[in-house]
């Protein structure tokens, strides 16, 4: 593989125009793409097979026409200070609004609060329920601007009003912050490379990569139903995996022109190198990022294949576009070392990341002086056992809150307060109760029974002697009087654990009923699909986690070719993981800093985070493991002893791993600013994972674990050894060529 890419490499470099062309054509041809195509809605947490869709599914079939996968919308009006909703210029104002929303197009039906008194104890709060005959991605622009004149005609007749539900979907903003994590990663290439030029070539070619990626999934959104957010964590990936790849690719380039190697032959052995280690950091990022498919949610599904396509789309740039803008570059990127002061001292051949050797005066510069990175590894060689317990003591006290994780959906309640849903969301909470927010819609399939209305009842009567129960509404019948209806409203929050419960609750009573009547009970609603939903992620985590960890683990054995460095791997990843879902909770379910993380309500973990995490961590820690271990194994192959080899990797790799792991924390904590509560989340959780996992196990736990073990970290059955192929990571191959990308018994030179 390193001949092959080092082949790639000097390719590109000679034919720049040719590949910066392509790139530019492609970029172009997915922004025409994106800007043609109609903006995504928020994909659906429906899942074929849950109890929750098969009851939507009886619906449909029982109550033609009802529309009982369409969208609603519940609009709510408060009474000014000092009034009741029932007064006459109130209820005028209600009334019209009412008539306008039923003129509305798309709509089903209607609710009149005082003829269905849904109207608060206290006479200030009424509310009216909109359904729609489509979901709330295929609502058209016409019904959504119907439901907002109307309710701003009730607002200039002196109510309050907000809108709920899910036929007005928010928008994700990602907000300002997302560009300061741009911003620190832009001064944190100018001080790794001590050159904006050098420092330029990453952020360009990732701001590339990721307008690919980007503008090709906006471009198929509405053809493949993918939501708002699979955009915007497609884009936080991909910048952050985009910059770091070519982070290394450029960072290798410039130690090989400090070995005094020629510009094309630095870029083609940068390449061969560094990129065998893009390539393999990749693939894992990859296979975590597909692997999400086997939990079976189409969402998720389509968030993971999405943001996999960008980072292979950061990949194949960082092989090619890299040394095709090196050479334009030109001499404006120099040798490593030659800007010293920039980089704490001047260091000259045999910099810190210089390019192959054998290690030789490992840890000192031009001067003499161990860099930083040299003088952390052979601490941690002198101690490693003291290094390897604090390491895991600590990531153990940071992982503690993890064990108190309750895991739920967001709904309207975890939207910022700024939105009219989240203040509708408070509204019917304040009038009616939190469970107004989400009722549970119980619906009863009484064909198998001997008497269908006595059954119905038989459920209503069992349901209402279930703690947590508010409401139950009469049960509606279809035409053939054999399935029913009946709303349930419960006395907790739809994201709450009790409403948990007592959805469990429902469904045992049901099972009873079955076995005395004939009639199945199914529990459904947007909250007990949530449920469902948050079940299915919980059930599929450990398969998903053997999958994933299993096939990576496979890929690692092939790259470092032992067996003990893999497993020390992936460890190491489930301790960062473990330790980042605990600051998930301290923060998002506890509330610790909340206020500095701009989170408004606290309460369960997305369902979806742990998976996700699993996936993406998993991915990126890999990185780390694989830029930095490869140059440990590159200097043990060449015959260095195991501790020093450890203290070679470090000199080379430490402080361009560190500078990659603060890239991808500035970016993900970027989107800690985003108004989707989904985003923010995922946006800090990656950011503490990648912290975790960069400090404290790679550049800490792994030396430590390795200076422990010694030769045995290396060790490989010889059976395994014949049989696995050779991947050539180190770049062996390329020191039996002769600088002109040409084997040493071959004559023909390679024209340039």
């Amino acid at each position: 593989m390193a001949t092959f890419l080092y082949k790639l490499g000097r390719l590109a470099f000679r034919r720049r125009h040719f590949v910066a062309l392509i790139w530019v054509a492609l970029l172009a041809l997915a922004g025409v793409g994106a800007a043609g195509a109609p903006a995504a809605g928020t994909t659906s947490f429906s899942i074929p097979g849950t109890e929750a869709q098969k009851a939507f599914d009886l619906l449909e079939e029982r109550f033609p026409g009802a529309s009982a996968d369409g969208a609603t919308a519940r609009v709510v009006f408060e009474a000014p200070s000092g009034t009741k909703i029932a007064d006459a210029g109130n209820k005028a104002a209600v009334q019209d609004a009412v008539r306008a929303l039923g003129d509305g197009s798309e709509v089903v039906s209607v609710t009149d609060p005082f003829r269905t008194r849904t109207i608060s104890e206290d006479g200030t709060i009424a509310y009216t329920q909109v359904s729609y005959e489509v979901s709330g991605m295929e609502l058209d622009d016409a019904a959504k601007d119907a439901l907002q004149d109307a309710a701003q005609d009730a607002r200039d007749g002196g109510l309050t009003v907000e809108i709920g539900g899910d036929a007005l979907q928010a928008v994700p903003e990602t907000g300002a912050t997302e560009v300061v994590g741009i911003a620190v990663a832009a001064v944190v290439l100018v001080i790794t490379f001590g050159s904006l030029v050098a420092a330029g070539l990453p952020l360009l070619t990732a701001l590339i990569g990721v307008g690919i990626g980007v503008s090709t999934i906006t471009a198929l959104a509405n053809v493949l139903d993918l939501g708002s957010t699979t955009s915007i964590l497609a884009m936080m990936i991909g910048l952050a995996v985009g910059i770091d790849y070519a982070l290394f690719i450029v960072s290798r380039y410039r130690a090989e022109l400090a070995e005094g190697r020629e510009r094309e032959e630095a870029a083609g052995r940068a390449v061969g190198t560094a990129g065998s280690a893009v390539v393999f950091a990749g693939l894992t990022v990859v296979i975590a990022l597909v692997g999400l498919a086997v939990v079976n949610i189409p969402m998720l599904t389509k968030m993971g294949v999405a943001a996999a396509g960008t980072v292979v789309v950061a990949v194949l740039i960082a092989l090619t576009m890299i040394p095709a803008l090196l050479g334009y570059a030109g001499r404006r990127v120099r040798p490593a070392g030659h800007k010293g002061r920039l980089q704490g001292g001047g260091r000259g051949k045999g910099a810190e990341g210089a390019g192959t050797g054998n290690g030789a005066g490992a840890g000192k510069g031009t001067a003499g002086k161990p860099n930083m990175g040299t003088r952390w590894a052979r601490f941690v060689v002198r101690r490693p056992l003291a290094v390897l317990l604090l390491g895991v003591i600590g990531l153990g006290a940071a992982a503690l809150p993890a064990s108190s994780l309750e895991l739920g959906l967001p709904d309207d309640g975890a939207q910022p307060t700024s939105t009219t849903q989240r203040r509708a969301y408070d509204l019917l909470s304040e009038g009616f109760g939190p469970g107004f927010n989400g009722p549970l819609m119980v619906v009863t399939d009484a064909k198998g029974s001997d008497s269908p209305k006595a059954a119905v009842d038989e459920v209503s009567d069992a349901i209402k002697k279930l703690d947590g129960v508010v409401t139950v509404s009469p049960a509606t019948f279809n035409e053939a009087g054999d399935t029913a209806m009946i709303s349930v409203v419960p006395d907790s929050k739809p994201s709450g654990t009790e409403t948990e419960d007592l959805v469990h609750a429902i469904r045992g009573a049901g099972g009873d009923i079955t076995a005395e009547t004939g009639a199945k009970v199914v529990v459904t609603g947007s909250t007990a699909m949530n449920i469902d939903v948050s079940e299915k992620l919980n059930d599929a985590l450990l398969p998903y986690l053997a999958l994933v960890v299993g096939l990576a683990f496979l890929l690692l054995i092939v790259v470092f070719r032992s067996v003990l460095v893999p497993l020390k791997a992936a460890l190491g990843f489930l301790l960062s993981v473990l330790a980042a879902l605990g600051a998930v909770v301290a923060v998002f379910q506890w509330g610790w800093l909340a206020g500095l993380m701009g989170v408004e309500q606290t309460g369960p973990v997305m369902s979806m985070m742990p998976i996700f995490m699993v996936g993406v961590v998993f991915g990126l820690a890999m990185d780390y493991e694989v830029f930095l271990v490869t140059r440990m194994r590159e200097a043990y192959v060449h015959g260095e002893r195991p501790g020093q080899a450890v203290v070679t990797g470090f000199r080379y790799g430490a402080r361009v791993v560190s500078a990659a792991a603060v890239i991808m924390i500035a970016v993900f904590a970027g989107f800690i600013g985003s108004g989707e509560s989904m985003v923010k989340m995922i946006g800090f959780g990656l950011a503490v994972a990648v912290f975790f996992d960069a400090f404290v196990v790679r550049m800490a736990i792994v030396p430590a674990v390795l200076a422990l073990l010694g030769e045995r970290a290396w060790w490989l059955p010889k059976w395994l050894d014949r049989i696995l192929p050779n991947v050539d990571v180190e770049g062996e191959g390329l020191r039996a060529l002769d600088g002109h990308g040409r084997g040493r018994d071959e004559r023909e030179p390679v024209t340039a």
